[in-house]
Parts: structure tokens; sequence; C-alpha cells
């Protein structure tokens, strides 16, 4: 059986949800320090946070892709600057961009097996997994997007369509 997915559409998920970030970024640029630090309320206290979370889970994503397991998420702590948190974030590209471009159609079908961080031992298909990631990078803009309007600013669009009549995929 194959995947319902195939590589050329993970790939193009991806090019989206980098060209979402970027313009994600490029917003939270007009923050001072203080409205990036400060503590907002949501999943995670505020847009460094929620940021740094999302850099640090494509981080452990990609481990777990690549049959690791870190039983620990780095503390977004190290990110004091969104400078700190962009430049963490295009090595993290890079990376993926190369695991990416190793595979073929019929690796995303391969199960995949890693302990979570709170010690629980999961099996998914490789496809499975790279659809969370997206998606939970998906959720998390959306907070971001609701941060930025609870700071005043008005954030960029980055829906999906949004980006295809934007060139995202060009």
């Amino acid at each position: 059986m194959s995947a319902p997915i195939t590589l050329a559409t993970i790939n193009e998920l991806f090019r989206y949800n980098y060209w979402a970030r970027d313009r994600q970024l490029e917003a939270c640029a007009a923050l001072t320090e203080e409205q990036f630090l400060r503590p907002i309320g949501g999943s995670f206290p505020s847009i460094r946070d929620t940021l740094g979370h999302l850099v640090l889970v494509e981080w452990i994503w990609l481990e777990r892709f690549l049959g690791c397991s870190p039983r620990a998420v780095p503390p977004v702590d190290d990110f004091a600057t969104l400078a700190a948190v962009t430049d963490r974030w295009k090595l993290e590209e890079a990376h993926m961009w190369e695991y990416l471009g190793g595979l073929n159609d019929a690796a995303l079908e391969h199960v995949e097996t890693y302990v979570s961080t709170r010690g629980q031992t999961w099996s998914y298909a490789l496809w499975r997994m790279m659809t969370h990631l997206l998606n939970h990078q998906s959720y998390h803009r959306g907070q971001v997007t609701n941060h930025l309007r609870q700071l005043g600013l008005k954030p960029p669009p980055v829906d999906f369509l949004n980006g295809l009549d934007l060139g995202f995929g060009a």
C-alpha cells in the first residue's frame, strides 16, 4: 500500500510552512524587545516562547524522523531576541530540506518508532509524523497571529491559499 500523500506534496507543504513562518517573523520584527518577551497568555506566555517552541519542536521532530528520541525539548531561554530565533530556525530549515532531499515516495510509508519526552513509545508512518508536525506549526502560528493582534499589530495573512496566490510555491 502506498502513502496517501506524495513526497512532492510534503515538499509543497514544507515550502508553505516556511513561507508562512517567514511572513510572521517579518511581522514580529516590528515588536519592541518588551513586546517580544511580554507575557500575553495562551499555550506559551509570550511571542518569544511560542516561536521558540515552534523551532525547537521542529528540531525534535526531525530528530525523530532520523531515528533519535531526544528526551527533552531545550529551553526557549536561549532565544533572547527575534534574531536568535530566526537564526536557529533557518539552521533547522536547512537540515529539514537536506533530510527531505534524501527521501522518495516509498520512504513516507516507513513506520518510525520514537520515545516521547514523556517516555511513551509511539510508532507512525513517516508521512503521518510529518503531517502532525506541519499541523502543529500551523496551530501555533495561529497563536502568534493572535498575540500580534493583542499587541496592536496587523499580522500578515498566512493561510495556505493566500500563500499559493502570493507565490510560495513558485
